[in-house]
């Protein structure tokens, strides 16, 4: 009888601590002994320090364009696996016309206006506020960008490849607004984009694996969001203001702010004390701790890889194979012009 009743009690305190790790965000439950005796251990999630916080000047990118370079500009070079994080506002005539890629992958999400992509294999579409074109350029593409007649705003992502996927075929994910996850809880809505943010998975399958987070926290808010070890992780703060880091050790990210952190820890903590939402872009990756040699659009491991990449770009072949032939619409519009 008195087996049966310490047997009942120790499974009741289970249950009730099993209860409130459930719907605490900040706690996780560690492995139990399969002895009756043992006491289930908490472990408190451990938020990452800041490192630093990046200013990103708006700049002029040809005639028309502005760019903010959150990665990619003096200050923060690359963050492997990322190369460049650019928040571009692009109003006709200005835009990308053809250029080639080769070596990684490039993600465009769409904040405002719209976006119209072509390429050299007869792909086109067009994304809106919202959208998202995931690109993987592998072994080779040729394409245009160019806004719409109102403008395009957003963000565009590059990726690096690992050495074993550089030269694989090229591909596109694009995804309607509609189509792309969102959670809302507590006061925080986040658009899941890749990886998994509340227990939301996103629809985009990634080669490097990378989390790309929108996250607006209405005032008051907090999130603490799961970060795997060893990986690198930012935060561009597209709109407002928040608050980085362990409570006891807070850095604010004003707008406009790049926000790295330490990689010691096992989450990215943020929020919002102010009296506006804030809206931050919270990405993270898995170093590829590859070798880097880049030259404009091609980006391999070493410069005799550069090379070949000219040279197969400029003689159509491995990936390239009729780029020579080929012309945008745009490009096509604009030499009609010229030539009237």
């Amino acid at each position: 009888m008195l087996r049966f009743f310490a047997v009942f009690l120790i499974t009741a305190f289970i249950s009730w601590m099993l209860f409130r790790v459930k719907f605490s965000p900040t706690l996780f439950l560690s492995h139990f002994s399969t002895s009756s005796r043992t006491v289930p251990a908490i472990i408190m999630a451990s938020p990452r320090t800041v490192n630093k916080t990046i200013y990103s000047v708006e700049q002029p990118e040809g005639k028309g364009a502005r760019v903010r370079r959150s990665i990619g500009g003096r200050q923060l070079a690359t963050l492997d696996p990322f190369l460049l994080l650019d928040h571009f506002k692009v109003k006709p005539p200005a835009g990308f016309p053809d250029h080639p890629h080769r070596g990684f992958e490039t993600v465009t999400y769409m904040l405002d206006g719209s976006f119209t992509h072509e390429d050299f294999k007869r792909h086109k579409g067009t994304i809106h506020a919202g959208d998202l074109q995931w690109m993987t350029a592998g072994r080779g593409v040729l394409h245009c960008e160019m806004p719409g007649p109102e403008g395009g705003e957003g963000l565009q992502l590059w990726v690096n490849l690992a050495k074993k996927n550089k030269m694989v075929d090229a591909a596109y994910q694009e995804l309607l607004k509609k189509d792309i996850p969102v959670v809302k809880k507590d006061g925080v809505t986040a658009v899941v984009i890749a990886g998994e943010c509340l227990g939301v998975h996103a629809a985009v399958r990634t080669l490097t694996p990378t989390l790309y987070l929108d996250i607006t926290l209405d005032p008051g808010s907090h999130l603490t969001q799961p970060v795997p070890t060893g990986w690198n992780v930012f935060g561009y703060v597209w709109s407002g203001k928040a608050m980085f880091g362990p409570l006891e050790k807070q850095t604010e990210g004003p707008e406009h702010n790049t926000v790295t952190f330490d990689k010691e820890g096992d989450s990215v903590r943020m929020e919002n004390i102010s009296g506006s939402p804030a809206r931050i872009i919270l990405i993270g990756g898995q170093p590829l701790n590859e070798p880097i040699a880049r030259h404009g659009p091609f980006v391999m491991n070493t410069q005799e890889e550069i090379n070949q990449a000219f040279h197969d770009y400029s003689e159509g072949v491995n990936g390239f194979e009729h780029a020579g032939e080929w012309k945008s619409d745009h490009v096509r519009k604009l030499e009609k012009k010229m030539f009237k």
